[in-house]
């Protein structure tokens, strides 16, 4: 991956299982320091980064990524990102990251169903990727029951899974 290509209308809004309203933001001045301070439960550490400070610093320096908010209720508890691959036209998530507090709460499930459908909506996107490890329970519950397949590839010790969004 090369190249992003800018998307602004993150207006769209779910509600989690406690009723909190679900939204995206792109990290800006106001909200890149509560952004970068969340943080998954510790056991969790050996799949995702210890702080999503690390993903918004991909976003800031390889010019691939874009990383957005996740906000319950207008409060910051999450993080992801996406990106686009120029040369295929595949779209890639990666940093799917919720605060350890907020998780199994459905926050990063609305959130990535807000995500999910942004993309879906752009007339180029074909293929929405991602990658995990196997041994995160958590991820391999929720990429499955979203739609993503395993292609059978893998990068570095994670599966590589896919969701086609206007197949069937």
């Amino acid at each position: 991956m090369t190249e992003t290509t800018a998307y602004d209308d993150f207006s769209g809004a779910l509600r989690d299982r406690l009723g909190r309203t679900v939204t995206l933001a792109p990290v800006d001045e106001d909200n890149w320091r509560a952004v970068a301070d969340v943080r998954p439960r510790d056991d969790q550490r050996g799949h995702v980064a210890a702080l999503a400070a690390r993903y918004v610093l991909l976003s800031l320096r390889e010019e691939v990524w874009n990383s957005l908010g996740v906000l319950a209720d207008g409060e910051v508890v999450g993080h992801l990102m996406w990106g686009r691959d120029p040369t295929d036209g595949t779209y890639w998530i990666g940093g799917v990251m919720v605060d350890a507090e907020c998780q199994g709460d459905g926050v990063g499930r609305a959130a990535l169903r807000l995500l999910l459908r942004l993309l879906a909506e752009r007339p180029d996107c074909r293929e929405i990727r991602l990658t995990y490890h196997p041994a995160n329970r958590a991820a391999d519950r929720l990429y499955p029951s979203l739609g993503f397949v395993p292609t059978g590839e893998w990068e570095d010790d994670e599966q590589v899974v896919v969701l086609r969004p206007h197949d069937g």
